[in-house]
């Protein structure tokens, strides 16, 4: 099947009401088969609202879903399920326990006389990963599956279903830049077919990639529409998002730098293939860049003691120090925030108060009891500072927007007698305008006259931000340049393993 000018998936004036809060209101978007269209918007816009309608997770209060021109009514998943609609969120719904094909057919299991038909469930499953040309044992539990695997057999759970509907909520953000390319294969396949493809993400380059046309949410209400995204621009995309003009959400500024915040001298250790020399002045904001594998993580944690180091040097403001776990890096003024926001920084079950004070507890301390008056202090300062919007200190910090929660780390992070910030990833997940919050908190830290190193897989992000730029390949650092020197080209090329980059 080929795109046709008629829409296969029709949603008109979808409204949803939560108590307090308009999630959706009168949200209508209409996309032909054999189409890929983004959902974008910032965090809040109604984008989880419309996917959990879609998905049959909520029930409109006004508005209908038609497919094909014919009327919807989904009072549950399998109703949607049943209709043709697939929603594959982040949180993948697969059962680890289970094997590959009974995944597939979960509720559909073919069987032989009521008992199930081991034969018939492998080859149909055999059937559908070959569609996708996924090299896959169906007999494989999903536990064993990398993420991108996992995701794969969301998708053919989806065509085993029939699905005429697909939608990916946010599906590349674990994913290394490999994957994706295959994801993004497998979505083009899937528009060849004549389905149609609902997107999701924050990441606007993958927008103008891999899809044909973008609505915009703002406020729960369609911002604007774009039947066709050729003559778009960024920016353009940006500016509805969050409501304003912007012509850099960077808020970078020229500053001037003091003497070294830290000097890394011949450091080495897992994840690196030569010795690393890092320096970063009092005042300034060095970016790291280099593709999935480079050794940026590898090198932070290094730096922070989180994995030991075999050899190399560390000096923070002049000083010599030894940097054997974290709880020594915190001592001596460095502070780390990681990449995997959810499994290694905030702790998911623990209020926004005691996510921020976790780094200092002992400092707050008298006698082994925690002063309660000083930790709400120091939680009710960092919440002014950093703009965290929670509704109290108690609020879950599992319960926080995904900007929210990379604040409740940062606002961790500067807990404390901090001399230098190390950032893995800081803005990995959240929306444009959540971005340009972190991006202006970095730009503060270091007129503040903190040392700041931002590693970061984004091209736009270190560019935006950085003075200068520190480019990783393969396992060792491959070149430095200061912020004049460094365009996308020559940074993407320095990146590249070197046959590749030769190739080019």
């Amino acid at each position: 099947m080929t795109a046709t000018e008629h829409p296969y998936l029709q949603c008109d004036g979808i409204s949803k009401r939560f108590p307090g809060v308009q999630a959706l209101d009168g949200v209508s978007l209409a996309v032909p088969q054999g189409t890929v269209h983004a959902l974008i918007g910032e965090n809040g816009a109604g984008k989880s609202t419309f996917l959990k309608i879609l998905s049959g997770a909520y029930t409109p209060d006004a508005g209908r879903v038609c497919l094909a021109g014919a009327p919807q009514t989904f009072h549950s998943a399998r109703d949607a399920i049943r209709a043709g609609v697939a929603v594959i969120y982040q949180e993948l719904q697969l059962v680890p326990q289970m094997t590959v094909a009974e995944n597939l057919f979960l509720g559909h299991l073919p069987n032989r006389g009521g008992w199930l038909d081991k034969r018939a469930l492998r080859r149909a499953a055999e059937e559908q990963l070959a569609a996708l040309e996924e090299d896959l044992d169906p007999n494989a539990k999903v536990s064993s599956l990398p993420l991108a695997q996992r995701q794969m057999v969301e998708v053919a759970k989806a065509l085993s279903r029939d699905a005429a509907v697909i939608a990916f909520d946010e599906p590349t953000s674990s994913l290394s830049e490999r994957e994706v390319q295959r994801l993004f294969a497998v979505i083009r396949d899937l528009k060849a077919r004549g389905r149609v493809v609902v997107y999701v993400s924050h990441r606007l380059q993958e927008i103008f990639e891999v899809c044909d046309s973008v609505t915009v949410l703002r406020d729960g209400r369609v911002e604007a529409e774009f039947p066709d995204l050729a003559p778009v621009t960024h920016d353009e995309l940006v500016s509805r998002m969050v409501g304003r003009s912007i012509a850099d959400i960077h808020h970078y500024a020229p500053r001037p730098h003091g003497p070294p915040a830290l000097e890394v001298e011949g450091l080495l250790g897992p994840g690196l293939v030569a010795p690393a020399d890092l320096s970063v002045a009092q005042g300034e904001v060095v970016g790291i860049f280099g593709l999935v594998g480079a050794g940026r993580t590898e090198l932070l944690r290094l730096i922070y003691g989180a994995t030991p180091s075999t050899a190399g040097r560390i000096s923070v403001h002049g000083t010599p120090v030894r940097v054997r776990s974290p709880a020594a890096a915190i001592r001596h003024g460095i502070a780390f925030t990681p990449e995997d926001r959810k499994q290694e920084g905030i702790v998911p079950l623990r209020s926004v108060r005691e996510n921020i004070n976790l780094s200092i507890r002992r400092v707050l301390a008298k006698g082994g009891v925690i002063r309660a008056r000083l930790e709400q202090q120091n939680a009710e300062q960092h919440v002014q500072r950093l703009r965290i919007q929670a509704t109290s200190l108690e609020q879950l910090a599992r319960d926080l927007s995904g900007g929210n929660q990379q604040k409740v780390l940062l606002a961790r992070s500067l807990s404390g007698r901090v001399k230098v910030v190390l950032l893995d990833e800081p803005t990995r997940g959240i929306d444009v305008g959540a971005k340009s919050e972190i991006y202006g908190l970095i730009a503060e830290l270091a007129r503040q006259g903190l040392g700041v190193v931002v590693a970061s897989s984004e091209l736009p992000e270190v560019l935006g931000i950085a003075d200068r730029l520190v480019v990783m390949r393969q396992g060792e650092v491959v070149a430095s340049l200061l912020r004049a020197e460094a365009t996308e080209e020559r940074l993407l090329k320095l990146a590249l393993p070197v046959a590749v980059a030769e190739r080019g």
